[in-house]
This record gives structure tokens, C-alpha cells and sequence, in this order.
């Protein structure tokens, strides 16, 4: 049995010695997840109309994840999004009240296309600062080729108790 054993530990000894001949390191870069992913710098001054109360101070950013299903045709046939925000500069007693994605040009108080379902309280503001995360949001499927299509003709923002029309807004802008 003792045999056995040292012939285990041999072996074992002997496989772990036998990876690559080769001397050299090679570095794997980090695969992308080949989603496709959004951007959006939020500011006050891009709302309509820009905000200059006591949360211009207000700033951020949102990432937008998409996550599609496609047929053997290549069309869009199930989506959902991801999003992460985070914004800082508010002032103290600001209350996040709803995010979400527009269609229409910044220029515009355009229709809400796709809602993060933000509930009430859900966001906390401390020291300034919010964030928050929502993942799994269903979108139409026509809704997010367009998105795909063209970003530009798109904006994201943020709400509060202060600033119920938009605090901070945003034009998608693809980056991946």
C-alpha cells in the first residue's frame, strides 16, 4: 500500500511537471461580454429646462446593459436591460423619485420608452451621494433594435421630490 502511495504522489508529481514546454508568459486579455452597453453623462443643464435650483449641482453617470435574445434571422425577438447609476453633488434632503430611458432629442420633454421601476424610498441620498442598480428590466424588442439602431436619438434621467420633470439627463452613447 505504502507503494502505492509514493507511485500516487510520483504520478502526480510528473503530470504537474509536464504543462507547456514553452518559457514565455502569455497574458489573457479580458473577453468582452459582447452585450451591447450604453453610456450617458448626466447633468442638470442638459434637462429641458436646465435645472438651476439647489440640485444644479447635481451629476452623474448611467450604465445601460442589454441583454438580447435573436432568432436564426438575426432579429430581436426577447430584451431586458441592466442599469447602474451613480450620481453625486445633492444637496441635503434630495429624494431620488424615478430613471429611466426617452425617446426624442435632448432638446425635448420627450415620452419615458423604458422605466427602471424605481418605489418610493428606494434610492438613498447620504452625504451627496446615490446609487443604485436595477437589473432584468423587459423591453419591447422593436424598442431596443431602435435603441440599438440609433443611440443618439435617446436620453436618460433621473428625477427627484425637487426636480420632478428631470435633475439630470443624459444622450445614450454606445460603447460597446
Amino acid at each position: 500500500m505504502k507503494r502505492l502511495s509514493i507511485l500516487a504522489v510520483a504520478l502526480a508529481l510528473f503530470a504537474i511537471g509536464c504543462g507547456s514546454s514553452s518559457s514565455s508568459t502569455t497574458t489573457t486579455a479580458p473577453t468582452a461580454t459582447g452585450k451591447p452597453l450604453f453610456s450617458a453623462v448626466l447633468l442638470p443643464a442638459n434637462e429641458v429646462p436646465p435645472v438651476t435650483n439647489t440640485e444644479a449641482t447635481v451629476n452623474g453617470t448611467a450604465t445601460i446593459t442589454f441583454d438580447t435574445t435573436k432568432d436564426a434571422a438575426g432579429n430581436i425577438t426577447a430584451a431586458t436591460a441592466t442599469f447602474s447609476v451613480t450620481l453625486g453633488g445633492f444637496p441635503a434632503g434630495s429624494a431620488v423619485s424615478a430613471a429611466h430611458i426617452h425617446e426624442g432629442a435632448s432638446t425635448c420633454a420627450c415620452p419615458v420608452v423604458v422605466s427602471t421601476a424605481l418605489a418610493a424610498g428606494e434610492v438613498t441620498v447620504a452625504n451627496g451621494l446615490a446609487s443604485f442598480t436595477k437589473t432584468s428590466i423587459t423591453m419591447d424588442p422593436a424598442l431596443a433594435q431602435r435603441i440599438l439602431t440609433n443611440p443618439a436619438g435617446f436620453y436618460f434621467n433621473v428625477h427627484t421630490s425637487l426636480n420632478g420633470g428631470g435633475v439630470a439627463r443624459g444622450t445614450l452613447v454606445r460603447t460597446q
